[in-house]
């Protein structure tokens, strides 16, 4: 399946996307800043401002082939990178997108059929990753510059770090005055949002082992029942409770910024985030190159552009921290959101996603009395 196309293109310097939603039935305003056009020479390989991102040899074959990508990243975030990606490269991309989840499953189904088609694969939740290497579906890539940043390059470069999406609160302002809205993860089940509130089931992938591990541990072991009290409507994927937030099915929700400000921009939906006062959750999202890709030398251009400067800012203009430390942290809607050493980003340790994630997912699915 090609992942249709919903965004304008961004470039690698990139289109700063960033909304202002008004909330009472009133006209969305949203706005979008240009940078300066990128400086992109091909005489030489693939050098974008200065960045190599491929020798030539590479280059020229890459242009030659059409990248099939298997994602679990939320649709119109990943088309925004493609986006970039195909117009700064030349290099088409087919896309396959489900939940992480539900595209473990299909991969791990495909490689023991021996008919897996994907070139690179994207997801989030290190259980996952590491579920896809012991299958034998990585083939180890040195991404040029991965080691000059902590954890970045996982299990000798199997898979790559190449950043953090952002899980919280967010509101629909047709339902919700700013000043009502809650100010904090104890706001949200404070009885005030009862029968009004969403979140996503416990088991859809690294967003909520992220988020589940955050409640348990940051917020108390008591407070997968608090939310349960709220009798929240619960949704398969981060999408559909996106979607559901958009069109005032419920008044507030788990979100994810980068995913719910894209399509707040395309659909002019009335929804705003809060970053609560005991911060956002942060959850890794993963790429690598399969050791069956047909398309080997557009594979690595993609794994290196993630990672490279361009790749990163586009990142960042979506919505996502950077793996890369010398990229800044995202200013979405205007809000800049918290460093990641301010101690207002929580981010779950793969050993903790090992040791917690299948006991505190067994717990969410009890308390909230939930069952595929």
């Amino acid at each position: 399946m090609k992942l249709a196309s919903k965004l304008p293109a961004l470039t690698a310097a990139g289109l700063l996307v960033a909304a202002v939603l008004s909330g009472c039935g009133s006209a969305t305003q949203s706005s979008s800043v240009v940078t300066a056009t990128p400086t992109i020479k091909t005489d030489e390989g693939l050098v974008i401002n200065g960045e190599v991102i491929a020798d030539k040899a590479t280059y020229d074959k890459a242009k030659t082939q059409t990248l099939s990508l298997y994602s679990g990243y939320t649709e119109s975030s990943e088309t925004a990178l493609v986006n970039a990606f195909t117009k700064d490269t030349g290099i088409k991309v087919n896309v396959v997108r489900l939940t992480p989840n539900k595209l473990s499953e299909r991969v791990l189904s495909e490689q023991g059929a021996g008919k897996l088609d994907a070139d690179v694969i994207r997801t989030s939740d290190y259980r996952i990753a590491k579920s896809i290497e012991d299958a034998g579906v990585w083939q180890a890539y040195d991404v040029p510059g991965a080691s000059q940043f902590k954890d970045v390059s996982m299990d000798g470069g199997k898979f790559t770090r190449m950043f953090n999406s952002v899980y919280t609160l967010g509101y629909n302002t047709q339902l919700v005055k700013d000043a009502d809205a809650p100010k904090s993860w104890a706001d949200a089940v404070s009885g005030k949002w009862q029968g009004k509130i969403g979140i996503v089931q416990g088991g859809s992938g690294g967003s909520t082992a992220a988020l589940n591990r955050f409640m348990e541990t940051k917020m108390g072991p008591d407070y997968f029942a608090k939310y349960a009290a709220q009798k929240p409507k619960i949704y398969d994927s981060l999408g559909a409770e996106a979607t559901a937030l958009a069109r005032g099915e419920v008044a507030v929700g788990t979100v994810t910024i980068s995913g719910t400000n894209i399509s707040a921009v395309q659909d002019k939906a009335p929804v705003k985030f809060v970053v609560p006062e005991e911060g956002v959750v942060s959850y890794d999202y993963y790429l690598g190159i399969t050791a069956s890709a047909k398309n080997a030398e557009a594979a690595k251009v993609f794994m290196d552009y993630n990672l490279s400067k361009p790749g990163q800012q586009v990142f960042a203009q979506i919505g996502e921290y950077p793996a890369r430390t010398d990229v800044a942290p995202p200013t979405i809607m205007g809000v800049q959101l918290p460093p990641v050493d301010s101690g207002k980003v929580y981010r779950m340790q793969n050993a903790d996603a090992i040791a917690f994630g299948k006991d505190d997912l067994a717990k969410w699915n009890k308390v909230f009395g939930y069952t595929k």
